[in-house]
C-alpha cells in the first residue's frame, strides 16, 4: 500500500509523528511518503499517488489545520481511505469521522495505524470495526524514518548568545502520570505513560546529530515521569556527544521533588526547562489540579538558576475565574523574577481550551460559565466571571500579534500588555523590568507551546 502521512504543525520541530509511523509502515512492507505542510506546500499529486492518507494531529493547532486538509483530500478523491492519528484524533468525531476521515486513532497509534493499512491491503473497508480507537500498547518501535523529512535547517533553532543552532526533537516517554484537569493528555492516557526504549531514543539522537542537530528538545509531556530513565538517557547522550545541549519539559512539583537531578542535568548540557506555571492564583491552580502553588513556581526559578539552567514558563492567564489582579500578578511575577526574556509574549494571551473529554468539565464551579461545544474550534465555549476578561483576552491577542509582527522586543510587549490591562480594568500599576533581562537567554525560535 502507498501511504501518505501529513503533518500540519509540531511546534516548529521536524515532525517525529511523521517519521515514527512512516518507519512502522515501511517495516510492515508498505510504501510511505511524508508531507509537512508547515514548511512545504500541499500537493494534490501526492494525494493522487496514495492508496491511503494519515493526518498527524498531536495537538490542538495541528487538528484545526488538518480537518480542512482532510476535507480537501476527500473532495479530490471521495473513496480515498483517510485516518486521523495522535492525541487530538478523537476530538470532534461528529465533525470528522464519516465525513473527512474513516478512522481516528489516539495514544500509541503506530500498531493500530499499521493494522488499518494492513486491512486495506487485504480489501477490508476503511471504517471496519470501531472508527475511533485509543491504543496504549505497542511493541518496540523501529527507528524513525528521518530521511523522509525536510532537513533540520527548515525548522526551529536554538537561539543562544547571538548564535542559532539546529534542533532535533525526540520523546523519551509518551503520556503522563498526572491528571491536570485542563490538559488533553489524561483524556487519552488516563494517568499512565509509556517509556520509549533508551537505545531507540539514542539511536534517533544519533540520526539527528548526523543531520546537523546541535541541540535536542525532549518533547515529553513531563520528562521526569521516569526520572531514572531520563537521567540514564541524558548521561549517555552527554558521554557520546559532550557538546550537545538539550531542553526538557517538567511539572513544577517534579522539578522540586527531583532537585538532586539538576546538577547532573546541567553537567550533561541542559540549558532550560519548560514548565507549566499557568497562573499565580493558587485557587485557580487548585481547580486545574496542577499540584503546585505560586510560591513553588518561585522556588523553581531559584533552584534551576542555582545550576545555571533557565526556566521558560508557559502560562494560562485566561480561565473563567481570571481577574485583573491575576493578570497583573503574573506580569509582576515575570518581572520580579527576571523572566521577561524567558516568556514568549504569546503566553500572555492564552485562553483555556476545553476539548471533549476534558477533566475540567466535571468541575462544578465551571458549570455556570460553560457554553455549547464548538466542533470546529475543538473546544467547549465558556465565558468569564468578569466579562471584561473576555474582551481583554481578544484585545491582548491582537496587540501581541501586532507587536511581534512589528519586531518589538519582549520587554516592550510586556509593558504594552500591562498598560492594556490597566486601560481595560482600571487596576493597572507599573511593572519594573530588570535591566538586561531579555538578552542572552536560551530559547527556541518557534514561540508556540500548544
Amino acid at each position: 500500500m502507498r501511504v501518505l502521512l501529513v503533518s500540519t504543525y509540531e511546534l516548529g520541530h521536524q515532525p517525529l509523528h511523521l517519521a515514527a509511523p512512516a518507519a512502522a509502515l515501511r517495516a510492515a512492507g508498505h510504501d510511505a511518503r511524508c508531507l509537512d505542510v508547515s514548511v512545504d506546500d500541499w500537493e494534490d499529486g501526492l494525494v493522487t499517488w496514495a492508496d491511503a492518507v494519515g493526518f498527524s494531529v498531536p495537538m490542538h493547532t495541528a487538528m484545526r489545520l488538518a480537518v480542512p486538509l482532510a476535507g480537501r483530500a476527500r473532495a479530490l478523491r471521495p473513496d480515498l481511505p483517510i485516518a486521523l492519528y495522535g492525541l487530538y484524533a478523537p476530538v470532534s468525531r461528529d465533525l470528522t469521522v464519516g465525513r473527512v476521515a474513516d478512522r481516528a486513532i489516539a495514544g500509541e497509534y503506530e500498531p493500530a495505524l499499521v493494522a488499518w493499512v494492513d486491512g486495506l491491503a487485504t480489501g477490508a473497508p476503511p471504517s471496519t470495526g470501531d472508527p475511533v480507537t485509543v491504543h496504549l500498547d505497542r511493541p518496540d518501535p523501529p527507528l524513525p524514518a528521518r530521511e523522509l523529512l525536510p532537513p533540520l535547517d527548515r525548522y526551529a533553532h536554538l537561539a543562544l548568545g547571538g548564535d542559532e543552532r539546529p534542533v532535533g526533537y525526540v520523546e523519551a516517554t509518551h503520556g503522563c502520570l498526572h491528571r491536570c484537569r485542563h490538559c488533553p493528555v489524561p483524556t487519552v492516557y488516563g494517568g499512565r505513560f509509556r517509556a520509549v526504549p533508551r537505545t531507540r531514543v539514542l539511536d534517533d539522537v544519533e540520526q539527528l546529530v548526523g543531520m546537523g542537530a546541535r541541540h535536542v528538545t525532549f518533547g515529553d509531556p513531563d520528562f521526569l515521569n521516569a526520572p531514572t530513565h531520563a537521567l540514564r538517557l541524558v548521561t549517555e547522550m552527554h558521554e557520546r556527544w559532550p557538546w550537545l545541549t538539550f531542553d526538557v519539559t517538567a511539572k513544577v512539583d517534579h522539578v522540586l521533588e527531583r532537585g538532586e537531578l539538576w546538577e547532573r542535568f546541567a553537567e550533561a548540557g541542559c540549558l532550560f526547562v519548560v514548565s507549566a506555571f499557568e497562573t499565580v492564583n493558587d485557587d485557580v491552580l487548585a481547580r486545574l489540579d496542577k499540584g503546585h502553588t505560586a510560591a513553588q513556581e518561585a522556588r523553581v526559578v531559584r533552584l534551576l538558576r542555582s545550576h545555571g539552567i533557565e526556566v521558560r514558563p508557559s502560562w494560562l492567564p485566561f480561565t473563567p475565574w481570571t481577574t485583573a489582579e491575576d493578570l497583573l500578578g503574573m506580569l509582576d511575577f515575570v518581572a520580579e523574577h527576571d523572566l521577561i526574556g524567558n516568556v514568549d509574549p504569546v503566553q500572555y494571551t492564552i485562553r483555556l481550551l476545553l476539548p471533549e473529554g476534558s477533566l475540567l468539565l466535571d468541575e462544578p464551579e465551571l458549570r455556570p460559565f460553560l457554553g455549547p461545544y464548538d466542533a470546529e474550534g475543538l473546544t467547549y465555549t465558556w465565558r468569564s466571571a468578569d466579562p471584561r476578561m473576555d474582551r481583554l483576552q481578544g484585545d491582548l491577542a491582537l496587540l501581541v500579534a501586532e507587536r511581534i509582527a512589528g519586531g518589538e522586543r519582549p520587554e516592550g510587549i510586556a509593558l504594552d500588555v500591562a498598560e492594556a490591562v490597566a486601560r481595560s480594568t482600571g487596576a493597572g500599576r507599573p511593572i519594573a523590568i530588570p535591566a538586561g533581562s531579555t538578552t542572552g537567554r536560551p530559547r527556541l525560535t518557534e514561540p508556540w507551546f500548544c
